[in-house]
């Protein structure tokens, strides 16, 4: 277990201190675990979740395709020809990025809204930067919403065995979206505060003409698909990812037809993040290694035991834990590591562990929002307005961040204790 722990540690501390490496980090950890005979060779392909990848895999292909095809362009234009004034163009944009940020991965969210929201700060002569933050931290909270939303979702749905319509109702209770959605609602009133002197008009501009609508009917059939599995009783494991792979087949086998290029089906292609899914792949081994070491039973029954097997407590220090920890540290091998540790806490605490998944994915999902560097979304926002020539200070930042990720998470909190802990 000392070795286990010692590696773990050890691969943690690279991935902090070599972020662009960190997909060759985890590969190389997860070699050692196998090599040291830490997790045994025919164990490990058990401990990787291939639904999983395939799920962000497939998802990634169809977002590229979904984005060329200019849909999420014309629909911003849309909601800009309803709102009145800057006030409100910047709420709706963030609830707009919050709803497509839900479905389609936060990074491609924010590089499709950018734009958007820098042309409006153009025409009205305003700085853009508080606007664009504003649209990077609503992606991240709506990420939490649906299986498909964000990395941490794929991989909770993945590892609790939860459906698509799971995170909406679950065992007949509300599931995790109604808690993101509270938090939207109190966050967009904290956005209206914000920025209560922004009261000039909007006029937008010419509408953005959609290229194809194929991509929307692939993507929109990729959400069906997966509610309809939800009622399969039974299926293979591989189901959900194998929907979203055969989908992402067929959209670059109507992109190659359609456009007679070859490069129409490379591009979608090279949108998929290697570097996510190789993170992933030697996380599973690392976890699978320290769970074999019984790593994960021992800091379970650590934070029980500080605890004194409180539930309340418990859930309280997974949800503001993972904030703290989500602000500074990548929230895909934090999620990893601890879903195991929240079920062996659920166990031995004789409770459903449902309460305790939702909280670590609010948490977690959510925290990212405290600093610039928490989230992709909000580094990728950061970068767009610098390669504009815009500074973006960590005051900045926490001026729209820390507000709306304390009333989010709160809100989040409370329904969920409400709901599952009661």
């Amino acid at each position: 277990m000392i070795l286990a722990i010692l590696l773990f540690v050890l691969t943690y501390l690279l991935l902090l201190a070599f972020p662009q490496r960190r997909a060759w980090i985890a590969l190389g950890s997860g070699a050692l675990f196998l090599l040291l005979g830490i997790l045994p060779a025919d164990k490990a392909l058990a401990a990787v979740d291939f639904n999983v990848l395939l799920m962000i895999a497939g998802t990634m292909g169809l977002v590229s395709l979904f984005i060329d095809s200019r849909m999420p362009a014309l629909l911003a234009d849309l909601i800009l020809e309803h709102t009145p004034s800057v006030k409100w163009a910047v709420v709706a944009l963030a609830l707009f990025a919050g709803i497509v940020s839900a479905f389609i991965d936060n990074v491609a969210t924010v590089l499709m809204l950018a734009p958007v929201a820098l042309a409006v700060a153009e025409k009205l002569k305003i700085r853009p930067v508080s606007m664009i933050i504003a649209i990077a931290v609503s992606c991240n909270l709506q990420g939490a919403a649906t299986l498909v939303g964000d990395t941490t979702s794929i991989l909770l749905g993945g590892y609790a065995g939860l459906d698509f319509l799971d995170f909406f109702v679950f065992r007949g209770k509300p599931g995790i979206f109604w808690a993101v959605e509270l938090g939207a609602v109190f966050s967009a009133l904290v956005l209206l505060w914000l920025f209560r002197k922004e009261n000039a008009p909007v006029r937008p501009g010419e509408r953005t003409q959609v290229t194809d609508f194929v991509p929307s009917i692939l993507l929109g059939s990729t959400i069906l698909l997966l509610i309809a599995a939800s009622f399969i009783p039974d299926k293979p494991a591989i189901t959900n990812g194998v929907i979203c792979m055969s989908l992402l087949a067929v959209g670059l086998v109507y992109t190659g037809v359609r456009q007679r290029s070859l490069a129409a089906v490379t591009k979608p292609l090279r949108e998929i993040d290697l570097t996510t899914l190789g993170l992933l792949l030697g996380l599973f081994v690392v976890i699978g290694g320290i769970t074999e070491a019984g790593v994960i039973d021992a800091l379970a029954s650590l934070l029980v035991k500080v605890s004194g097997s409180n539930l309340f407590f418990v859930y309280t220090l997974i949800v503001w834990a993972s904030v703290l920890f989500s602000a500074f540290i990548d929230n895909i091998p934090y999620v990893t590591t601890m879903l195991p540790v929240v079920q062996g806490i659920a166990a031995m605490l004789g409770v459903d562990s449902t309460l305790l998944y939702f909280g670590l994915l609010t948490g977690s999902t959510l925290g990212g929002n405290l600093t610039p560097i928490g989230a992709s979304a909000n580094i990728t926002a950061i970068g767009i307005l610098r390669r504009k020539g815009y500074t973006v200070t960590n005051r900045d930042f926490l001026r729209v961040g820390l507000p709306f990720t304390l009333t989010a998470v709160t809100a989040g909190y409370l329904f969920l204790w409400v709901v599952w802990g009661a």
